[in-house]
């Protein structure tokens, strides 16, 4: 029975590495159901933890957190410590997805000190680049930098290069919030390279969207579009949700730019449904911000005036500190006197972007 348990697990991996989830899913469920009938362990473990960590992919977040847990529990009956070290980060990447940052930081922390105690590089460098990434959300930019850095510099000592380029993913899209926006290609071009050979077609998506929106923060539209049109036929065909709804989110931009309020809103429209599937708070403010910004162009301040105020409360209420600073200074170009804006804001989270009213190209 072990044999067949592992043959289902054996033949879930290759689709899952071919990003093939939905076949994937259907097999680790197989397998799991088999695992419990006949008490083995292990297979309830490996299965439950592939499962979450496609949930996790396809943005079925809470699903993600039960089999995390789930996983967990198994791993600590079995005495598996750097299993169980995964799964804190993978519920840390999930918290992180539903804009619990705090939450996530507190888990991927408690996983890094097992995987330092266990003297595992590859985990080390992973719960780095984990919490490089709630620290981005948090607005944390110059710490998220310096954790992408030395994530980068592990997996690159462990000679692990497809984490040394989600890595560069990772400060290709912390130097986009910076302001730097050719730093920001360059990494994402870097990595890009790396996914093509590795043929990661994940990968591939995620750096094509980042080198897009360093093409759109550098004004060179054509070239953005392009690039986010190779990224979500590659997503649509992943079935990531997430990432294609923050796609749809940046296209969307490029058309407010455009002053195509038509397409704007499509797009933007199309993002708010995914995120709000998603439970995705930061993609939820991003897309009442374009859309405030979106509405005031045509002429509709009043509503324009509500949607930067649902984001300040929502950013607020998260404590994103980013997404408050873009909603404040939103607020003060409609001349709300409800914004206590303070213009030193994205300066104090060394961000170094020059607002200068609406339309703002928001990185």
């Amino acid at each position: 029975m072990e044999d067949r348990i592992y043959e289902l697990i054996r033949q879930a991996e290759i689709l899952r590495e071919k990003a093939e989830y939905k076949d994937s899913l259907m097999l680790f469920k197989k397998a799991l159901l088999i695992s419990k009938r006949h008490g083995i362990l292990d297979g309830v473990l490996d299965s439950t933890i592939a499962m979450a960590d496609i949930y996790r992919m396809t943005g079925n977040f809470d699903m993600a957190v039960k089999n995390y847990e789930d996983a967990l529990e198994a791993s600590e009956a079995l005495g598996n410590k750097l299993t169980a070290a995964d799964c804190m980060v993978g519920m840390g990447l999930s918290f992180r997805a539903m804009g619990m940052w705090k939450d996530a930081i507190r888990f991927i922390s408690a996983a890094r000190k097992i995987y330092e105690k266990e003297k595992d590089k590859r985990g080390i460098a992973f719960s780095l680049w984990a919490e490089a990434g709630a620290l981005r959300v948090a607005g944390d930019i110059a710490r998220a930098i310096r954790k992408f850095n030395e994530s980068k510099s592990i997996f690159s000592s462990a000679k692990d290069t497809s984490g040394v380029a989600y890595s560069l993913c990772g400060l290709g899209g912390t130097h986009r919030i910076a302001g730097k926006f050719k730093e920001s290609m360059n990494y994402y071009k870097q990595a890009n390279e790396t996914f093509r050979n590795l043929k990661d077609k994940f990968g591939i998506a995620y750096s094509y969207c980042g080198i897009g929106n360093a093409y759109r923060m550098l004004d060179n539209y054509k070239d953005a579009l392009r690039h986010f049109e190779k990224a979500t036929a590659l997503y649509e065909e992943i079935g990531d949700v997430v990432s294609y709804s923050y796609t749809l989110w940046s296209l969307a931009n490029v058309h407010k730019m455009k002053m195509d309020f038509a397409n704007a809103k499509f797009y933007i429209t199309k993002a708010l449904r995914n995120f709000k599937k998603t439970k995705d708070p930061r993609g939820i403010i991003y897309c009442n911000l374009t859309l405030g910004e979106v509405m005031f162009m045509e002429g509709r301040k009043g509503i324009a005036e509500k949607k930067f105020l649902f984001a300040l409360h929502s950013a607020d209420v998260h404590d994103f500190k980013l997404e408050k600073c873009h909603s404040q200074m939103l607020l003060t170009a409609v001349g709300s006197r409800q914004s206590s804006v303070k213009t030193d804001c994205y300066k104090k989270m060394e961000v170094y972007l020059k607002f200068t009213g609406i339309p703002f190209n928001m990185p």
